[in-house]
């Protein structure tokens, strides 16, 4: 016997003697009767708990707020209190902004900006060439691993140690690159830190040496996750490697781009303990950057309401300047579909 839902039931019957004679059964389906899905999502246990207010949540990050508030917004208040007084040991005096209306006619507070931002961008700049290069030269590499915790270990060290490394392989007695740059030509009997033209050069070398590390960090992280059907699909249309390159890996590795040039951004404008050993600002003033001379100012002629003028106006530029990175990066990104 078989069910069917032939909708004529007089298909079901053949005439026999005048009877009809049920050859198969018509089952009637109700329409009520419908296919639906089972959840397999078990139904949330009961529980005498009651939920937790958002008072109670805030009271768990009170005391982190807390602490973060006494390091950091009280400092900043603090900041901007000395800068508007003339701060003396024993005596704080009301000066009418005269912090803030000297600045512009300092000679080594404005030329204070220039060496920064001219050391910034040979910073960024080589450290972004030299560190996507690397990353892209170790991706996939047959012993990656080995060769980034290699290449890690000057990012290790810190600052004030580096700077006392290459304070001695730059020495015009015994330094070995001394010694290599001039058998090469390059360098006469003076020490690359000796020369106002070279002294930037130096600063900037070890920089480079001690932070690229971490742009092929951040970089080889990027290229993890560019998709490789977009790689693929552009080789079958016979893209060169520079190309699929330029146009599939480039675009993708923006955003970690962004966080290697803002982090480095702001590190060339805090650091400067390698400076400090290397050159303390000289030969005259060739490497003193802003920061070398906030640090003049406030630690060394203990100026220190002149000092927090000139910190403000440092914080507000890189903050202003950080903005702008942002906003370009985010322009240059393409935009998903």
């Amino acid at each position: 016997m078989t069910d069917t839902t032939m909708p004529a039931a007089a298909a079901g019957k053949k005439a026999h003697g005048g009877q009809s004679i049920d050859l198969f059964r018509v089952r009637q389906i109700p329409d009520s009767v419908e296919s639906r899905p089972v959840s397999a999502v078990a139904a949330e246990p009961p529980t005498i708990n009651p939920a937790a207010s958002k008072g109670y949540y805030f009271m768990l990050m009170a005391p982190a707020i807390l602490v973060l508030a006494f390091i950091s917004i009280y400092p900043f208040f603090w900041m901007i209190y000395m800068s508007l007084h003339d701060v003396d040991i024993g005596k704080i005096e009301w000066n009418n902004f005269a912090n803030y209306l000297k600045l512009p006619s300092d000679t080594r507070y404005i030329m204070g900006w220039v060496l920064l931002i001219q050391y910034s961008a040979m910073c960024l700049f080589l450290q972004i060439v030299i560190g996507v290069f690397l990353a892209v030269a170790l991706n996939g590499s047959r012993y990656e691993k080995v060769l980034v915790t290699t290449l890690l270990m000057p990012m290790m060290m810190a600052p004030l140690v580096a700077g006392m490394v290459w304070y001695f392989l730059y020495n015009g007695t015994f330094g070995w690159y001394h010694w290599l740059l001039q058998s090469l030509g390059i360098l006469g009997p003076k020490s690359i830190l000796a020369s106002p033209n070279t002294a930037m050069i130096g600063i900037v070398l070890v920089d480079v040496w001690q932070w690229t590390p971490l742009i092929t960090l951040i970089t080889l992280a990027g290229l993890k996750r560019v998709p490789q059907d977009q790689l693929e699909a552009n080789m079958v249309d016979g893209a060169s490697p520079i190309r699929n390159f330029v146009s599939v890996t480039l675009p993708n590795l923006y955003p970690v781009l962004l966080i290697a040039i803002v982090l480095r951004f702001m590190d060339n404008f805090r650091f400067i303990d390698s400076i400090l050993v290397l050159t303390g600002g000289g030969p005259g003033n060739a490497t003193k950057i802003l920061p070398v001379y906030l640090f003049e100012v406030s630690f060394k002629f203990f100026k220190l309401g002149r000092g927090a003028a000139i910190a403000f106006t440092l914080l507000i530029v890189t903050i202003i300047l950080g903005m702008i990175l942002v906003r370009v990066f985010e322009r240059g990104q393409p935009k998903k579909g």
